[in-house]
Parts: C-alpha cells; sequence; structure tokens
C-alpha cells in the first residue's frame, strides 16, 4: 500500500509551520525575513522601496515554502491572513504544481496542538 505524501501548512504572512501528515509533530517552521524591523529600515527610505523590499521578501518567502510542496502529493494550507491564497496563486503558472491537490481553509489563528489535529482530520476526511 501506497503512503499518501500529505502536508499541512499554517501559515501567515511571518511565519509557516509544515505538519506532515505521517509525522506526530510539527515539522519544519519557515519563518518570513520581511520583520517589523526591515519593514522599518526600508519605510525610513521610502514607501515605495519599502514595499518592493517587501514583495522581494514574500517572494523568497513563499519560494522556500513552495520548495517544500513539491515533495508532496496534497497540501493543505490554511490559517487567518491571505498568505495562503497569495501563495496558491504564485503557482498558477508553475506546471511543477499541476498534479499537486491543494485545498485552502481559513482558520483563526490556533496552537501548534490545533493545528496538528486540523491538519490530521482535514486528511483522515479526504
Amino acid at each position: 500500500m501506497e503512503i499518501n505524501k500529505n502536508l499541512g501548512i499554517w501559515m501567515d504572512h511571518s511565519v509557516a509551520n509544515l505538519i506532515d501528515s505521517n509525522i506526530k509533530k510539527n515539522n519544519h517552521t519557515i519563518t518570513s525575513k520581511f520583520t517589523s524591523k526591515t519593514k522599518e529600515e526600508a519605510l525610513n527610505r521610502s514607501e515605495k522601496g519599502m514595499h518592493n523590499k517587501r514583495q522581494q521578501m514574500n517572494e523568497s518567502y513563499y519560494k522556500e515554502i513552495a520548495d517544500e510542496i513539491l515533495k508532496y502529493d496534497h497540501v493543505l494550507l490554511f490559517g487567518p491572513t491571505n498568505a495562503k491564497t497569495e501563495l496558491h496563486n504564485s503557482f498558477n503558472k508553475n506546471l511543477n504544481f499541476k498534479d499537486i491537490k491543494i485545498d485552502i481553509e481559513s482558520t483563526e489563528n490556533i496552537t501548534e496542538n490545533e493545528q496538528l489535529a486540523f491538519v490530521r482530520n482535514h486528511f483522515e476526511n479526504h
């Protein structure tokens, strides 16, 4: 019997918790390099520069997450912000993601244990 390679990702614009449904703990955390300190430094130079810096750093953050997603067959993106949708939209033109089933769910800020339970429950029911 083949084991499904399922991944849950709770994310917002600053952090992504990657949870492999076959492992009983939180596997990996990816953190955006765009911090409030970076924002303040860029904003001191110019507002346009700050937006460019944010866009560059978000692209880097999303690429790091996308590289992990490519290792899986079925992915659940969930969390309180629109970061999950922005990430998903970045896949639209990339054929590497065409065979990966991606689900998107909105949730509140939830604890790590709640994230684990949410991922387990989602994949048990799909």
